[in-house]
């Protein structure tokens, strides 16, 4: 499938643009677009930065205006103003907000604006990014650094003198690769010049790294700073710009530094990997070496540096410390291969730059979608609907226990194909674009997906990663609908929506109970269940099903596994025809169990697939003796959190008795590391009584063993005992 057929999604009038930037100097904006024989290239278009009134005698009062246009439709914010530079545009929010008295954020605000000037620029010139191109064509360069640390510290300061960065390695998709010393190069400041000169001369579209943005980039900036030199990484010599900014995934949410780099995009494979995470629920931890090897992309024979030897192995053997800088960038790039694809097909549709379809949420992306095809044809926006109370979808565990034989039979994309079925469309949305776009979505993917039958390699591996953009997309469509901050919100369709799929997935369950199943298990879209007596065929069930469902809803079952141990709502496990478990379910893979907890539940939930019940006592005995022997590593005993707040702020709030004691928070006040809001807190408990206070007995891990072992062995000897319990009282034998 070529990509130009997404014209007929989404409209763009330029093809190959890699970025869009609005240079305030010209009061232009600067297009840069990849030549046929690889080259770039860049362009000025005419643009105006604008926002919305929703009259025109609001618009008059304004200086600097250059333009008010009268937008058609029924929406409140009916009038397009545009301002003659960047300067008077936010001269303009800035009176917005005085003379209504509501920022631009508040519903109520007679005025919108979009704040991304990035946004503005694509939806005015009817451009989007990389349209005409693969992934594989983006220029993409990897960036790793290595730092000292003084002695008697665990983590480097930028702005200590002493921990100088001593390493920066680079490579990029050309075949280019690097690592500059700090000796070579004779120094911290020489190495930065070599740097900055490196990125200039290879010119990457995207700059990658993991935990780029609050490791790599802030520690380079701030001795960038330290030695005068200008921290000039953007296109034309451009200074890089940095903010503080927060990011949100699922229940988590990271404060950190975002850096805006002219002409380019920045891309954080530690935010892809919590993205894919907040799905998966599988990776064991965040950081690049876990994750290398979990994604497969770690060298059979990489090199391995504790972060404590880094200084030592510098002096001692620097080509050994290059090496595994130089691993750390191959593995990046290896990450970024499997997880950025993605991202980068949707960029071709939604007018965000690539970095923001990484930083953006889904809903805010289909938001995006739907103004710029309102404004690109002359329609007024509404406002948002304000928040009501919606009905969830339907989630049961019917019993729990080890079943074999069990068949798994879901419909395909439940809410979209409600939404499609049923023809809704946001009450606000006049124009019909909502169900217009998620219908052509649909028809785009299957497209993609058909034509992967087909292709072979490359080509392949685009149309995976572009028909997996659209479901992505897709799948989003209906918690927009109950996005609080969604222009084109609507919850009386979020309702229907779920309704609707209650009704589906319980008359799927009831028909299959009256036809002898038994139901073990319901999650939103699908059910789990043993078939009925006598029924071997999974494709005469599916049709089955299938005839008692309405028009343009339709199932799948093409999943069957050996065994099936239901716990609770939506907490299973799956034993398939090639011996591999799936575990689901945060009660049984949850992070705020420790690693020796979690190890145990997965034996556990192993002998139970495999009818081997009867070996659990023995199971528990091991692990027993283990524990009380110390035969186990302290990291089996380490808990993981992530910081919700800054520790500061913690700590204000336990002063005020506004809060509880907190373990992380307690070790986090007392290391010599600055941590900050969504840093993650490694420690463990010590004491000798199986009831302890933990935040006054615990002890943060450094990512070793100590000389001497001090962990609680009865406390986690009780936690070994409570688990077991539960698991026993949860099986109530074997149905066959």
């Amino acid at each position: 499938m070529d990509t130009m057929d997404l014209g007929r999604l989404v409209r763009s009038d330029l093809e190959k643009v890699v970025a869009v930037e609005y240079d305030e100097n010209a009061g232009k904006a600067e297009l840069f677009l990849r030549q046929e024989d690889g080259s770039l290239a860049s362009q000025y278009r005419p643009f105006q930065p604008f926002l919305l009134t929703s009259g025109e005698a609001l618009a008059s009062q304004l200086l600097g205006t250059t333009l008010v246009e009268p937008l058609a439709g029924e929406g409140v914010h009916r009038f397009r103003v545009s301002f003659s530079s960047k300067k008077t545009y936010d001269d303009a929010v800035k009176k917005l907000k005085t003379l209504t008295g509501l920022p631009p954020s508040s519903p109520l605000a007679p005025y919108r604006v979009f704040s991304d000037m990035t946004q503005q620029l694509l939806t005015r010139l009817n451009i989007r990014l990389f349209r005409g191109l693969d992934f594989g064509d983006l220029r993409r360069m990897q960036l790793d650094i290595e730092t000292k640390c003084a002695p008697g510290h665990h983590f480097s300061n930028p702005d200590s003198p002493e921990d100088e960065v001593i390493l920066v390695s680079l490579i990029d998709t050309t075949g280019f690769e690097v690592c500059l010393s700090n000796k070579e190069e004779g120094g911290e400041a020489a190495l930065l010049n070599k740097m900055i000169s490196l990125i200039r001369l290879h010119d990457p579209d995207v700059i990658e790294g993991h935990n780029i943005f609050n490791f790599d980039l802030t520690y380079l900036e701030k001795r960038c700073k330290r030695h005068k030199i200008p921290f000039a990484l953007g296109r034309g010599g451009r200074i890089v710009k940095s903010r503080a900014s927060r990011f949100t995934a699922g229940e988590r949410s990271i404060n950190y530094q975002r850096f805006d780099i002219y002409g380019r995009h920045v891309i954080d494979t530690y935010f892809l990997v919590i993205l894919y995470d907040i799905a998966h629920r599988e990776l064991e931890s965040h950081g690049l070496k876990a994750c290398a090897r979990y994604f497969n992309v770690a060298a059979p024979n990489r090199t391995y540096v504790q972060g404590e030897d880094i200084s030592k192995t510098y002096d001692a053997s620097p080509e050994v410390l290059k090496d595994y800088c130089l691993d750390d960038v191959r593995e990046t790039d290896g990450l970024s291969r499997i997880l950025s694809p993605s991202f980068f097909y949707q960029s071709q549709l939604v007018p965000f730059s690539y970095q923001n379809c990484v930083l953006r949420g889904n809903a805010t992306r289909i938001d995006a979608l739907l103004c710029a095809e309102y404004l690109s044809r002359g329609i007024a926006l509404p406002t948002p609907q304000a928040p009501s109370d919606l009905m969830g979808a339907l989630s049961e565990s019917m019993v729990s226990g080890v079943f074999h034989n069990v068949w798994h039979i879901d419909v395909r994309s439940l809410y979209p194909s409600v939404i499609s079925s049923e023809h809704l469309t946001p009450a606000s949305d006049t124009q019909g674009i909502f169900l217009e776009l998620l219908s052509n979505l649909r028809q785009f993917r299957l497209a993609a997906k058909d034509a992967m039958r087909n292709a072979e390699g490359a080509e392949r591996e685009n149309l995976n990663a572009l028909q997996s953009s659209f479901k992505i997309l897709i799948n989003s469509f209906y918690g927009y609908t109950a996005f609080t901050q969604g222009t084109f919100n609507d919850f009386t369709m979020a309702s229907r929506i779920t309704l609707r799929g209650r009704e589906i997935l319980s008359s799927m369950r009831d028909f299959l109970m009256t036809k002898g199943a038994v139901i073990i298990e319901m999650d939103t879209d699908g059910i789990y269940f043993t078939p009925p007596a006598g029924v071997e065929s999974t494709e005469a069930m599916r049709e089955s099903v299938q005839s008692i469902l309405p028009e343009g809803i339709e199932v799948d079952l093409d999943a069957t596994y050996v065994a099936m141990f239901s716990y609770k709502a939506k907490n299973y496990a799956l034993l398939d025809s090639k011996d591999s478990v799936k575990i689901s379910g945060a009660a049984l893979k949850s992070r705020g169990l420790e690693p020796f907890q979690r190890r145990f539940i997965r034996e556990v939930i192993s002998l139970l697939l495999h009818s081997r019940s009867s070996e659990l006592s023995a199971l528990r005995d091991r692990y027993e003796n283990d524990i009380t022997l110390r035969r186990l590593p302290l990291a089996d005993f380490v808990q993981k959190e992530y910081l919700s707040e800054s520790p500061q702020s913690y700590a204000d709030k336990l002063a005020k008795g506004t809060t509880r004691r907190s373990a992380a928070y307690e070790v986090a006040l007392t290391s010599d590391k600055e941590y900050k809001m969504g840093d993650s807190v490694e420690y463990y408990v010590t004491g000798a009584k199986k009831r302890v206070v933990v935040a006054d007995n615990c002890v943060l891990y450094e990512g070793k063993e100590p000389e001497t072992r001090n962990e609680n062995i009865e406390f986690y000897l009780d936690k070994l005992n409570q688990l077991y319990a539960k698991f026993v009282a949860a099986v109530d034998g074997d149905h066959e």
